[in-house]
């Protein structure tokens, strides 16, 4: 006895090219950042919730700069007290930030080049618009099979 039963088409879903992917695919949207007037004992704050570097934004929400742990500890290291400081005096301006639009097979290369772990992604007005760590990549790299296949 032959029945009329749709047929449901299952469609294969196929994993993207890991190099071809962009950063507005894995990064992430939700980015704590402070203002230049926050005060280093709250960046430092922050960071101890697991933020191991944060952007510095002004009004506007444009990248003026970052401070990193690394920026937190040559503060202390030069004597001074971080609840004194505010983020324009401890940050590092004019920090390195990647367009959303930007492939991570590029973003692997800047990583591997530099010393950063992470990049604020701002938008052609220089907004900050998210930020993406070296993990973010790695679990990427991971989830598209990448590392099973064979580099081109």
């Amino acid at each position: 006895m032959a029945t009329n039963k749709t047929k449901k088409r299952v469609r294969a879903v196929k994993k993207q090219d890991f190099s071809s992917m962009t950063v507005k695919q894995v990064m992430e949207r939700r980015v704590q950042s402070v203002h230049l007037r926050t005060k280093g004992d709250v960046i430092a704050s922050l960071m101890i919730e697991g933020f191991g570097a944060v952007p510095v934004v002004d009004k506007q929400r444009t990248l003026a700069g970052i401070v990193s742990e690394h920026d937190l500890l040559a503060a202390i290291d030069d004597g001074h007290r971080l609840g004194e400081l505010t983020a324009g005096e401890i940050m590092t301006g004019n920090p390195y930030s990647i367009r959303p639009e930007t492939n991570l097979g590029t973003l692997v290369h800047v990583l591997r080049a530099s010393d950063l772990v992470r990049v604020p992604v701002v938008d052609a007005q220089d907004r900050l618009v998210g930020i993406i760590a070296r993990r973010d990549v790695l679990r990427t790299y991971l989830s598209t099979g990448s590392a099973n296949g064979k580099r081109k």
